[in-house]
């Protein structure tokens, strides 16, 4: 699985007018399943965001992580991150999970992080969203878990 992390004071989803989801400060999570990838994966990404400490301590240092801050996650899925762009202009994206297998693992993934006591909002699969966010730092962080 694919994921780009965006710590931000807030965020929201909408689609046709209609917000789905919206956080305060916390984090923006665009999410992209791959083929071959199953809920080990999602595990594992779940479980290295809900940890990963990007976010400032008293003394102003990355140090803490959004469940230590009490954050919120935004949960959106973007089938783009598996784009390759190697040839040509136009990029590609037969690497991504089926969009079955893709909702399926988005979902899954959406609920580990509750699981795991963070509190989370989604968007909707497949559909055409609008996301607002105001990234905070600004903080943006790539994830793979091939290289994760």
């Amino acid at each position: 699985m694919r994921a780009l992390i965006q710590r931000v004071s807030e965020a929201s989803v909408t689609v046709d007018g209609e917000t789905l989801g919206e956080i305060g400060p916390g984090l923006l999570i665009l999410v992209c399943a791959m083929q071959g990838d199953s809920e080990a994966q999602a595990d594992q990404l779940a479980a290295k965001i809900s940890k990963l400490r990007i976010f400032k301590d008293e003394g102003g240092k990355m140090n803490r992580s959004v469940l230590d801050t009490g954050g919120s996650a935004l949960v959106v899925s973007q089938f783009t991150l598996a784009a390759d762009t190697r040839r040509g202009n136009r990029p590609g994206f037969s690497a991504a999970a089926s969009p079955a297998e893709g909702e399926r693992l988005y979902d899954y993934f959406a609920g580990q992080l509750s699981r795991l006591g963070l509190e989370t909002a989604k968007g909707r699969f497949g559909a055409d969203m609008k996301v607002r966010l105001l990234n905070d730092g600004p903080v943006t962080i790539w994830m793979d878990t091939e290289q994760a």
